[in-house]
């Protein structure tokens, strides 16, 4: 379920788009997981832009990631939460959420990958396999070094760092389970058609 996993980033939209729209256009373009990672946003704000992407998921048979916040995520009953090395350990997220959500962890070592799996997550997402616009201080992880992570466990791996259509294909024979995508799909003129593209690559790698 992992192939293209989408992440959502309000300052790419283009036209006076909603981010409502795009998440819809991204989804029907393959993206099977979407996470609501708006930094901007916090308190009713967060809640209420939460609650829309929520609905446009369910209506379209997507996955919903709440990114960091766990406490959201419980409340609006979302399918899961991503959480970075700084957050809530996952082992005390799956007390809050339950054994039936979907917990994932940041990895960028094999360590931990290794600490994250054993507290309970269920996919890892791991990189910046390239540099990002998104995190400015995110260094770019060696593609032996992200292939290390994901043989590692037994639970998903999924990059992230800079993917697009145009270089994805330098994952290509990596044991990934996936790609998350900021900019590759939100930041272009047609998102259904550029999270079609990735979602075509990704899938082809394992045939």
């Amino acid at each position: 379920m992992y192939e293209v996993y989408a992440i959502t980033d309000r300052k790419y939209l283009k036209n006076g788009m909603s981010l409502s729209q795009a998440v819809a256009l991204a989804i029907d373009g393959g993206a099977s997981v979407v996470q609501l990672r708006e930094k901007e946003y916090e308190g009713d704000a967060l809640k209420k832009l939460a609650l829309e992407i929520q609905e446009v998921c369910k209506e379209k048979g997507a996955t919903f990631i709440i990114n960091d916040n766990v406490q959201l995520a419980k409340e609006i009953d979302a399918d899961g939460v991503h959480l970075g090395q700084s957050d809530m350990n996952p082992a005390e997220a799956r007390k809050v959420l339950g054994k039936d959500k979907i917990i994932g962890v940041t990895a960028k070592t094999v360590g931990q990958a290794k600490e994250a799996e054993a507290a309970g997550a269920d996919y890892l997402g791991s990189g910046a396999i390239f540099a990002t616009g998104t995190k400015l201080d995110a260094k770019p992880l060696a593609l032996e070094d992200f292939v290390s992570v994901c043989s590692s466990v037994a639970i998903p791996v999924v990059a992230i760092g800079g993917i697009t259509a145009e270089n994805v294909d330098y994952l290509k024979n990596t044991p990934m389970a996936g790609v998350a995508v900021v900019g590759g799909i939100f930041d272009t003129d047609d998102i259904k058609s550029e999270t079609q593209k990735i979602f075509n690559l990704v899938t082809s790698y394992r045939k």
